[in-house]
């Protein structure tokens, strides 16, 4: 039975804690690029892409990705 069903009495059935918990984990999991990183740079990696974010780290708002090469040019050797 989900929320919008209703029990015998009409009243809607309450959504148990686990129907109204999405796993969020994966949003959570942030891959880095050391040699970027420590550049001072942001360096999380878009695994699908594999590009890396090079703005400063812990900048406001959303990363900005670039790819490799541009990624390799901030990295500390």
């Amino acid at each position: 039975m989900n929320s919008q069903e209703r029990r015998p009495s009409g009243s809607p059935q309450p959504a148990s804690s686990e129907e109204g918990t999405r796993d969020l984990s994966s949003t959570h999991v942030t891959h880095v690029r050391e040699d970027v990183a420590l550049a001072g740079r942001c360096a999380n990696v878009h695994l699908p892409t594999g590009r890396t974010c090079t703005l400063p780290v812990r900048h406001p708002g959303s990363c900005n990705f670039v790819g490799p090469g541009d990624a390799d040019n901030v990295a500390v050797p």
